[in-house]
Order: structure tokens, then C-alpha cells, then sequence
């Protein structure tokens, strides 16, 4: 298998240009359009750990940098300059990979702003949206009101969520899927913390944890992708 990496400048209307990678294999039957953490760019060591993971598993990645992780400025970016990037890079992304199925969101800060995105105008061919690590409340501080707006999201949506994610606790997030009803799908990942790392006691490597993480959501695209086409 062979896989095409294209380092990328994407313009946001009216906002500025940054960097972005397109990680594509040829057997691509997916793009996941990959939006980053709030306190990493798309550099960093677990996206390109994904990024290399999923084109493994045959499915292609369009990572992006937000404006102010482009800027090198240290506060993330405020709602519709993140949804504005976005959207960008889903447009990018279609472009691109003609023909392939869309998905769309990303670790922590970037799922939750393409979620939001989602909420407010859908997300033009996006057909799901996963979650590496939602980020549902501050750390340690337990609270649902950042997923209030996910009961305007109307496409399939996957959470991928360690059981000791500080910024998810599992008793406020699971209420929450279940009032999303069939569209919402929830896996935990066994002693995982917000990037999925687990502790040596566990008897697994984070390594392994994250190759959960890759075969759940590269299992649930081909899932939501036959269904869809029935």
C-alpha cells in the first residue's frame, strides 16, 4: 500500500492562511478531517501517530492548524474564527478526495469546535463526526453544558472516550450520549486519560490503546458508511 503525504497552505475567508497535511493511502475508502488539541498543533505526536495509523487502515486524514496555533499566539481561537478554519478544511478535504465518505473532528479542542460547527450549519458532505477525547468540562470539574449543543447535530457521531479522561467524566458524559439516541455511539477506552494514554499497571502500552482507538473508529466509518448506503 502507498501512501501520499501533500504538505498544505489552506485559506480561511477573511481570516488568514495556515499549514495543512493530507495524509492519503491509495486504498482510501474515508477522510477523517483531523482538527487538533487546544494545547498542540497538528504536528504533534499522537495526530501524526493517527494520521499514519488510519491510513493503515485505509483511511485517509486532512490535518489543519487553527489561526492562533499558526500564530504561535497562546490562547485558542474564539468560536467562528475555529468554525471558519473548519469549515475550510472540510471544503479543502472534499476537494481533494473526490468520491471518498467525509468525517469530520478531531482530538479534544478540535471536535468540539467542529461539532459546534456542525450545530450551527451543517458541515457540507460531512457524513459523521468522531471524537478523540471530547472535552466536556474543565478538568476534574464534572459538568454537561458544553454538550448542550449537541442535540442540534442531526449525522452519526462516535465519542472515543478514556475512563480517566479529567475532561470527561464518564457519569455526565453518558447521559448525554443516551439522550442523543441511534446517532450517538460511545466507546471507552479501559484506563485511558484524555490522550488515551494508560498506566504500566494496566498490562498495555499506550500504543496499543491508541491502536483501540484506530480500529474502533476505522470499524465504525465502514459500519455508518454501509448503513447509509442502504
Amino acid at each position: 500500500m502507498a501512501v501520499k503525504t501533500q504538505e498544505l497552505k489552506l485559506d480561511i475567508e477573511r481570516i488568514g492562511r495556515v499549514s495543512a497535511i493530507l495524509t492519503q493511502p491509495d486504498n482510501a475508502r474515508a477522510c477523517y478531517v483531523l482538527g487538533h488539541g487546544a494545547g498542540a498543533d497538528m504536528r504533534h505526536a499522537f495526530m501524526e501517530k493517527a494520521a499514519a495509523g488510519l491510513a493503515d487502515r485505509g483511511i485517509a486524514t486532512f490535518r489543519f492548524n487553527f489561526l492562533y496555533m499558526e500564530k504561535k499566539h497562546g490562547r485558542p481561537d474564539q468560536p467562528a474564527v475555529a468554525h471558519a478554519a473548519i469549515r475550510a478544511a472540510v471544503a479543502e478535504a472534499a476537494r481533494l478526495c473526490p468520491g471518498l465518505k467525509l468525517i469530520a473532528g478531531g482530538k479534544s479542542f478540535g471536535g468540539r469546535m467542529t461539532s459546534q460547527a456542525q450545530s450551527k450549519a451543517p458541515l457540507p458532505g460531512v457524513k459523521g463526526l468522531a471524537f478523540l477525547g471530547i472535552p466536556l468540562h474543565a478538568d476534574k470539574k464534572p459538568s454537561s453544558e458544553r454538550a448542550d449543543h449537541l442535540a442540534q447535530v442531526a449525522i452519526p457521531m462516535l465519542f472515543l472516550q478514556g475512563t480517566r479522561d479529567g475532561l470527561a467524566d464518564l457519569g455526565h458524559l453518558k447521559p448525554v450520549i443516551a439522550a442523543l439516541g441511534a446517532k450517538a455511539t460511545l466507546h471507552e477506552i479501559e484506563g485511558g486519560d484524555h490522550s488515551f494514554a494508560v498506566l504500566k499497571k494496566s498490562g498495555r502500552t499506550n500504543d496499543e490503546a491508541l491502536a483501540e482507538v484506530l480500529d474502533t473508529l476505522a470499524a465504525w466509518i465502514a459500519i455508518s458508511a454501509k448503513a447509509q448506503a442502504e
